[in-house]
C-alpha cells in the first residue's frame, strides 16, 4: 500500500535577476509563495532502487528525473537505504514557471526521510535539496519565502500573500536557459534590489505591489506578445496583481473579489488553461 504524498506549485512574486555567478548561474532575489495546487505522488517501500511511473508520457521516469535525483542525493548519503517506487499523478505543466518538478524533488526528499526514519532536519533536507535542483529547497519548507543565491538561501516570512490566485497557463513552453541568455543581452545586472521583506511586514490590505516586478517580463512578452495581453486583462478584469511566474509561461493575478475571480476566470478558461488557487 502506497503512502499518498501531495506535491505543490510556487509563484514568484518579483523576481529580480542580478549578476551571473562563476558557476554560470544567475544571483536572484524574489519571494516565493507556494501554493495549495499540485501533483500527487505515492510513494511505496521496495528492496532497492528507485523505479519512477506516471500519468503522463512527457516527464522522464529514468535517472534525469529531479525524483530519482531526490533519490540518489540521500543514497548516497545513507548507502543502505532502501528502494522507493514513485507514481507521479502530473497536474502541473511542463515549462510553466510553477516549479512542479522542483516541488516533486523535495516531497521525495521528506517522505523518504519519514519512511526510512532518517531523522533529518528541515535545514539539512534544505541543503540536500539545493544540490537537487534549484527551487526544492523553497519547497521543504513552503510558505512564503525570500530566495537569494539561486534561489536557495531562504528567509521564511510570516504572512502569505494573501489572495485568491487565478493562473493563466497558455500553450507556450519557455526554456529558462534561453531566457537567461536572452536577458543577460539586455540586462546591466545590478546588485541593488528593492525591499520586498519589508513591504510584507506591512498590513496586509496596504500591499504596495507597485515595488514588485518581473525582469523575465522585458525578454518574454516581447518575445512572445499573447502573454503581455494576458497579464493586461488579468488587471483590468480586477487583479490587484498580475505578473509572469519564473520565466513563465504562467501569468498570475491576485483577486481579492470571489466574484471578480469567478468573472474571470469564465473569460480566460475559453481560450487557456485555468487553475484557481490558494497561498499555502
Amino acid at each position: 500500500m502506497g503512502i499518498y504524498c501531495p506535491s505543490f506549485s510556487k509563484v514568484n512574486v518579483g523576481l529580480k535577476i542580478l549578476k551571473q555567478r562563476d558557476d554560470g548561474y544567475h544571483n536572484i532575489y524574489t519571494l516565493f509563495q507556494k501554493l495549495d495546487f499540485g501533483d500527487e505522488l505515492l510513494l511505496e517501500k521496495m528492496e532497492n532502487g528507485c523505479l519512477i511511473t506516471s500519468n503522463v508520457d512527457w516527464i522522464p521516469t529514468d535517472k534525469s528525473n529531479i525524483c530519482y535525483k531526490a533519490y540518489n542525493a540521500l543514497k548516497t548519503l545513507y548507502p543502505a537505504l532502501g528502494g522507493i517506487c514513485i507514481q507521479i499523478k502530473k497536474k502541473v505543466p511542463i515549462g510553466s514557471g510553477l516549479g512542479g518538478g522542483s516541488a516533486n524533488g523535495a516531497a521525495v526528499l521528506k517522505e523518504l526521510n519519514n519512511l526510512y526514519d532518517l531523522g533529518l532536519s528541515i535545514l539539512e533536507l534544505e541543503k540536500i535539496g539545493a544540490s537537487v535542483g534549484a527551487d526544492v529547497s523553497f519547497f521543504i519548507r513552503g510558505g512564503t519565502q525570500l530566495g537569494e543565491g539561486i534561489g536557495n538561501k531562504l528567509t521564511p516570512l510570516p504572512n502569505p500573500i494573501s489572495g485568491i490566485y487565478l493562473l493563466v497557463i497558455p500553450n507556450i513552453f519557455i526554456n529558462t536557459s534561453w531566457a537567461y541568455t536572452e536577458l543577460g543581452k539586455k540586462l546591466k545586472f545590478d546588485t541593488k534590489v528593492p525591499n520586498f521583506r519589508g513591504f510584507l511586514n506591512e498590513d496586509n490590505s496596504s500591499y504596495k505591489f507597485e515595488i514588485f516586478e518581473n525582469d523575465f517580463e522585458r525578454i518574454v512578452i516581447p518575445a512572445y506578445p499573447e502573454i503581455g495581453t494576458i497579464k493586461q486583462k488579468l488587471l483590468e478584469l480586477g487583479a490587484r496583481f498580475a505578473s509572469l511566474s519564473g520565466s513563465g509561461s504562467t501569468v498570475f493575478g491576485i483577486f481579492d473579489d470571489d466574484t471578480l475571480v469567478t468573472k474571470a476566470e469564465s473569460f480566460f478558461q475559453t481560450s487557456y488553461q485555468t487553475i484557481l488557487a490558494n497561498p499555502a
